[in-house]
């Protein structure tokens, strides 16, 4: 039995079954990274030894006889490198926090602990998550499994190929306009962005706080309906965490979905940069789901032509507030040559801090600034209220919305960083959803003639992750996608 080959439900099962263990589970991915890392750029820091006793005192719980265990127990996890697990780097792939530790457990942390869920290490990811394609990394990029010439999307790229590659089971990544569903859709990954409150953003890095969330990286449905349990709930610690209940998510798997209403929006199909092979698995998307029982029916959410410019002003004017905190006196990196205050300042931020951070920050800040607050920032909120509403009167009549998750399969390393505008069209299908604070996952759609996976997007209304779960798993168990894995995890 190859346990990375295993889903991370199953091998929770064995584990509970004593027909392996945690540390067996935990030790054959460790290997995996070791033989693969080098040569994909997964996984930026390791927490090996750390990873190994965990699972060693999960082995001890089961041989306790210890009853109602996680669904995930002894199952090990991987987390993007801008969440906060104690006493290890946390560094957001910036210069500018190269040798931060972590001084707390973020909450997911502590829920996956809680589980009992070793973790392997952080993985690489866009600068403070700015980014389509973890080109943004003070690492490098990570590459993509199916094609090591391609990016694997971003920001949380890492946490997808080290799904992708069979180095984790599942992962952690954040997502604050695709930066979940983009890298899954590049990977052949299933990836969730849960409605916004949903998780608590307790000890993540901020990006963008009203558009953050984090959200599960999987091979499979169940896996991300699993891990999904164990990080969501309320949490007192963040404001903005919503306190509803959390359902068993599992139990929305292997139901029909005969009946249920699919909205096609006119605006995400059809246009142009859509990509030939993306269109053609929408198509066969939509025509598996009519054949289970599914009803579609166009719809138009008129205020998108307007969510790729709210987003870069929402977006970026938070974190010109968020990122004033790096300023080489609290934490991070500081230039210790200046000789002023003021030159230790500037020169702290110049030198630590990338050139898409330096220019959302400067974006972010202009339109912040006094004479343009009113013209940009404010009615970029306003628009907002509209992309919500036009969703709200969707899901008045639907109970899910189908649109491509991305434009065109993972692109070439390197083909859009001279051109910022090409690369924030990637993720023009995902903004919206976090815009409107609303959930949405993106599974697996089969492949490109470039064989390079393609992914599907379902969104859902608020807090009902569970329905999306639903037509996912339908559309899974229909398809044969999952069963294909990348050449370089072989």
């Amino acid at each position: 039995m190859n346990l990375t080959d295993l889903s991370a439900t199953a091998l929770a099962k064995a584990i509970k079954n004593r027909e392996t263990t945690s540390k067996e589970v935990t030790a054959a991915f460790i290997e995996n990274i070791e033989k693969q890392n080098a040569g994909l750029k997964a996984f930026v820091s390791k927490e090996f030894e750390t990873a190994l006793q965990a699972a060693e005192d999960c082995d001890k719980r089961v041989a306790a006889g210890e009853k109602d265990l996680s669904l995930l127990f002894g199952v090990p996890v991987a987390l993007k490198d801008n969440m906060c697990y104690e006493g290890t780097k946390v560094t957001c792939c910036s210069k500018i926090l190269e040798n931060f530790i972590a001084p707390y457990d973020a909450t997911v942390v502590e829920k996956l602990k809680a589980a009992g869920m070793p973790i392997l290490g952080k993985c690489n990811m866009d600068e403070f998550a700015m980014g389509s394609s973890t080109e943004n990394s003070i690492y490098g990029p990570s590459l993509n499994p199916w094609n090591r010439e391609r990016i694997p999307g971003g920001s949380s790229g890492g946490s997808a190929v080290a799904v992708a590659s069979r180095m984790a089971p599942v992962s952690l990544g954040s997502d604050t306009g695709g930066s979940i569903r983009q890298p899954a859709s590049c990977c052949g990954t299933v990836g969730l962005k849960p409605t916004y409150g949903r998780v608590s953003r307790y000890g993540l890095v901020a990006f963008a706080s009203s558009l953050d969330q984090i959200g599960p990286f999987s091979r499979n449905i169940e896996d991300a309906a699993a891990l999904l349990n164990v990080i969501a709930g309320y949490d007192p610690k963040d404001s903005t965490s919503i306190k509803t209940e959390v359902p068993d998510y599992s139990r929305f798997l292997n139901q029909s979905v005969k009946g249920m209403k699919i909205a096609l929006p006119k605006e995400y199909l059809g246009k142009g940069g859509l990509s030939l092979d993306v269109s053609e698995a929408v198509k066969e998307a939509i025509a598996i789901y009519t054949k289970l029982g599914a009803e579609f029916g166009e719809v138009s959410l008129p205020h998108t032509e307007y969510c790729l410019a709210t987003y870069y002003i929402i977006a970026t004017a938070e974190a010109s507030s968020n990122l004033a905190r790096y300023d080489g006196v609290h934490y991070g990196y500081r230039n210790k040559n200046a000789k002023s205050l003021y030159e230790m300042y500037t020169s702290t931020r110049a030198e630590g801090f990338g050139d898409e951070v330096k220019r959302r920050i400067m974006l972010g800040t202009y339109v912040l600034s006094a004479g343009y607050y009113d013209a940009y920032y404010l009615k970029a909120q306003k628009v907002r209220t509209l992309i919500k509403r036009d969703f709200d009167k969707v899901f008045k009549d639907y109970d899910c919305i189908l649109t491509p998750t991305a434009p065109t399969p993972a692109f070439k390393i390197g083909e859009k960083l001279a051109d910022p505008i090409q690369m924030y069209l990637s993720d023009i299908f995902t903004i919206s959803v976090n815009l409107a604070g609303i959930p949405g996952i993106s599974i697996q759609g089969g492949f490109s003639r470039e064989k390079l996976p393609i992914g599907i997007q379902l969104i859902g209304k608020p807090f009902m992750e569970g329905e999306l779960f639903k037509l996912a798993h339908a559309y899974e168990t229909a398809t044969s996608w999952i069963k294909s894995r990348p050449p370089e995890a072989k």
